[in-house]
């Protein structure tokens, strides 16, 4: 997204391959942005001044991401409608729909839910002091896009830190942008494009290997250059405090982004740790890898102040308890979180449904490889979202 608006040609290597960046390419086409190559072997993408009307409704698949970013991206810029599938259609977009709107743009939702319509201005959108009430990095990025050529500054605070990926490539791409606390000012700004940007491995991918890998006896699993910016890896703070062997070498930075090798071992008595609600924003796109966790090793675990799960591809809470019971586990939901009892050993289940959540299915290969039995995931297309290949990998891993 930052590659299609900047003053000429980016070229970009190792773009994960999932159906959420695939959906983002194919939209981005729609609106006239020249993206050629392939994912596997490397994109180029020529910025674009002005964004081509789309022939057709923008199709955002299950991507809460391409949806809410393309959107603060073309708003005030472009006629166009933003849709998606059924779990997409489910998902809350007035928290985007409203900043949008505060800074000028003519943005429309269905009740709430999706599609959005957004509609051209003669006018530019105008800088504006936005604060935002749901600790959202999407959110927060569309805002940021829709700052780049709004007229006067813009000013986004949020009510706890998210994942800040957009505000460290926006600066190294030469936007005016300025870090003070929870707030992020922009002003209107031209963007560099990205030579040989090489995307960093997906720690939230990543993290249901070391999750498994921590709780296999006798594992060692390194795995590369694997992206460690510090608001991504609250995850792993807790991993390490609840006891797991975990070595990191090899740092560097690329485009602003901290990368590495972990290396985790598995053999450890893992021991229950407190979460802090500041934490939470910053994992909890990891919270069912550490519920399968700790089940795998029978802790007591509880997770809080986490209802934001709720509105994810499924009712992430709902989903992970139905998981975890599923394999024998005691857990209960919480009105804002998950509760384990100790159990001892799970037992894994003959076959498990993904209930459609790409996150559910990766959680459930941690559970049944603990459990050391093989066991059929219903559905598993889903997981192709986030991580093609990822039953190959899993079994390169750990077989």
């Amino acid at each position: 997204m930052c590659a299609s608006v900047a003053d000429g040609e980016s070229s970009i290597i190792g773009a994960n391959a999932g159906a959420d960046v695939r959906a983002t390419i194919h939209a981005l086409r729609a609106l006239g942005v020249s993206i050629e190559g392939d994912i596997s072997g490397g994109l180029r993408v020529r910025g674009v001044r002005e964004f081509r009307t789309p022939l057709s409704t923008l199709d955002c698949g299950n991507s809460g991401s391409t949806m809410r970013m393309l959107a603060g991206l073309i708003a005030g810029r472009v006629d166009a409608t933003l849709d998606g599938d059924e779990s997409l259609r489910r998902r809350p977009m007035e928290r985007v729909a409203e900043p949008l709107r505060a800074m000028g743009a003519d943005v429309k939702t269905n009740e709430g839910r999706p599609p959005l319509a957004l509609r051209s201005s003669k006018q530019p959108l105008r800088g504006a002091a936005i604060t935002l009430p749901v600790a959202s990095a999407q959110v927060k990025s569309s805002v940021l896009f829709a700052a780049l050529r709004a007229q006067g500054p813009t000013v986004v605070t949020e009510p706890s830190h998210t994942r800040d990926h957009t505000e460290r490539i926006l600066r190294s791409m030469g936007a005016t942008l300025d870090v003070n606390g929870r707030s992020i000012a922009v002003e209107t700004s031209s963007l560099k494009p990205l030579a040989d940007y090489r995307v960093p491995g997906d720690f939230s991918a990543a993290f249901f290997f070391m999750a498994g890998a921590a709780a296999l006896p006798g594992s060692h699993l390194r795995l590369a250059a694997v992206g460690l910016n510090p608001t991504r890896t609250a995850a792993l703070d807790v991993l390490r405090a609840m006891g797991a062997d975990i070595e990191i070498s090899d740092k560097r930075e690329v485009y602003g982004e901290p990368i590495g090798d972990v290396v985790v071992r598995g053999g450890r008595d893992l021991r229950t740790a407190a979460i802090d609600a500041a934490l939470i924003p910053n994992l909890i796109d990891e919270i069912p890898a550490l519920c399968a966790l700790a089940a795998s090793v029978g802790l007591d675990f509880e997770i809080r102040n986490a209802s934001e799960l709720r509105t994810k591809e499924s009712d992430r809470i709902a989903t992970t308890v139905r998981l975890l019971r599923a394999f024998g586990v005691n857990a209960e939901e919480l009105p804002d979180g998950i509760s384990i009892t100790s159990s001892g050993r799970s037992y894994a289940p003959e076959r498990i449904p993904t209930e459609g959540d790409h996150r559910i299915g990766m959680s459930a290969a941690i559970l049944a490889l603990a459990a050391g039995a093989p066991i059929r995931i219903d559905d598993a297309d889903c997981i192709d979202t986030s991580f093609p290949g990822f039953a190959d990998a899993w079994r390169s891993s750990f077989e």
